[in-house]
């Protein structure tokens, strides 16, 4: 009999459909009647929240403080960064009236504003402009802000947190008195994504530099985390960006320098958006569902009590002691719903809660704990104690294999033998996708051969091999390896 698993496509069948299934099977979001737009729902919002609590209490302590900027912006006060513009012109929304009026028994825009104002794409340029407000002398500097807030980018085609109209992420924005400053800061907050997507996350990253056609408009450098998902394809999961004093001349932030001359400021950004939880979900999730590590797990625990009605009271009661004997760092949630104790159960499998337990007469009779771990489905009874000692290492364990399960999955895709385009085409053509590490000169400009392949080139990774080579696409002696792949 064929393995019967709890969503109803399996990856290998439609990966693209698997993981929608796993979006609804886990709750974690659904579409909105807003094109192109999603509703996060309470659990998915909550893996959110996690990564939100993470990384802010890092940006914390790396001296970075958390403000807010509008939405609305002036769209001329983009005019002032021609190449920032024309980076963002198409994806740009608009709000072009200020009121509506009833005519014909339908709501119509009313009054034309004198100047139109876009829906935040990306920040730059109106922090920028409160910077400018605020920095006067090289006292005044470094600047470092983050603002936890929502942007919206036209997109044609959406598909739940991998793309869509309207997004969340955080941006910091920061102002520096030196240009080694500021790429200190860029590389800094560079690492510090490395850090969260590969230790925290339990993800594939490989960091590195984006060549220059695919470097943030506007942008002197970016760097990137680029994520390998389960079918091969690359994520660009999170960007630094040193900006140079591109931005800080467009708005004017200047400062009395040192030796009192007037300067400008060298600027940085950087950002992560919820995009990082479908990477997530394309990362870890089976065919049973949702995986999470447990840093960003809801809940650790979901204890199921199995209620038949003759010590009802005492197996709830058997509940609440377990939870209040597990320490205040475990997650705990008691499902007391009256639902089938079995629909629950799956329920939490297709969440990836990492331990998914059931009380009911025998464990009360034997002080024990019966459950089932969500990576292997394996069931297991200890006793209270028993479980009480052992949960931090199991957790360590669930984390281990969903790192190790990862990279494993990631590295057999990982192809470095390919030293011409009509090797690439065939590795791209006749095979799953993967990443392939070839040589590449930073120079060159036209790549519309690997258009034609809709693959392009992810990053020039900071580890470098240092060998000779031909750059796959301009036969240039180089040294340089870069990662080539399709991507999301």
């Amino acid at each position: 009999m064929p393995i019967r698993h709890c969503l109803n496509v399996t990856r290998s069948e439609d990966f693209s459909e698997w993981y929608q299934a796993v979006i609804v099977g886990a709750d974690l979001a659904e579409n909105s009647s807003v094109r192109g737009c999603m509703v996060i729902k309470p659990y998915g919002f909550a893996i959110w929240e996690r990564m939100q609590q993470i990384l802010d209490k890092k940006f914390k302590e790396l001296g970075h403080v958390n403000a807010y900027f509008p939405m609305l912006i002036p769209i001329d006060l983009f005019e002032k960064e021609a190449e920032h513009v024309a980076g963002f012109a198409k994806e740009m929304a608009v709000v072009t009236h200020h009121r509506v009026e009833l005519k014909d028994g339908k709501l119509v825009p009313a009054s034309p504003l004198e100047t139109p104002l876009a829906i935040r794409p990306t920040s730059e340029l109106i922090i920028g402009e409160s910077m400018a407000r605020w920095i006067k002398s090289y006292r005044d500097l470094p600047v470092l802000v983050n603002q936890w807030c929502n942007v919206v980018r036209w997109e044609m085609r959406t598909r739940m947190f991998l793309r869509t109209t309207e997004f969340l992420w955080q941006e910091g924005h920061t102002a520096h008195e030196t240009e080694e400053e500021a790429r200190t800061e860029t590389t800094l907050m560079h690492d510090v994504y490395k850090w969260f997507i590969c230790d925290i996350l339990k993800m594939h990253g490989i960091p590195g530099k984006k060549p220059e056609f695919e470097k943030f408009a506007g942008a002197v450098d970016t760097y990137t985390v680029e994520s390998m998902m389960q079918d091969g394809k690359a994520l660009q999961a999170a960007t630094s960006h040193y900006l140079g004093q591109n931005f800080a001349r467009a708005v004017g932030i200047q400062f009395q320098g040192r030796n009192g001359d007037l300067c400008y400021a060298h600027t940085s950004s950087w950002g992560i958006t919820t995009r990082i939880i479908g990477g997530l979900i394309m990362s870890h999730s089976d065919d049973d569902g949702l995986n999470l590590p447990s840093e960003i797990a809801p809940y650790h625990v979901v204890i199921i009590p199995i209620l038949k009605g003759e010590n009802n009271d005492e197996i709830m009661r058997y509940c609440d002691s377990i939870k209040e004997s597990l320490k205040e760092s475990i997650r705990v949630f008691i499902d007391k719903k009256d639902t089938p104790p079995q629909n629950k159960k799956w329920d939490y499998i297709r969440k990836g809660v990492p331990f998914v337990m059931e009380i009911g007469t025998n464990e009360l009779i034997d002080k024990g704990v019966f459950f089932t771990k969500r990576l292997t489905l394996e069931k297991k009874s200890m006793s209270i104690s028993e479980f009480l000692n052992t949960i931090d290492d199991m957790l360590l364990t669930h984390d281990e294999t969903l790192l190790t399960r990862c990279n494993e999955n990631c590295e057999k895709k990982i192809c470095n033998t390919i030293e011409s385009i009509g090797e690439m085409r065939e590795f791209f053509s006749n095979r799953e996708n993967g990443f392939v590490v070839a040589k590449f000169d930073t120079n060159t400009t036209d790549t519309s051969v690997l258009d034609e392949m809709a693959v392009t080139v992810r990053c020039v990774p900071n580890h470098q091999t240092g060998t000779d080579g031909q750059c796959i696409l301009s036969g240039n002696e180089t040294k340089t390896d870069a990662i080539f792949a399709k991507s999301y």
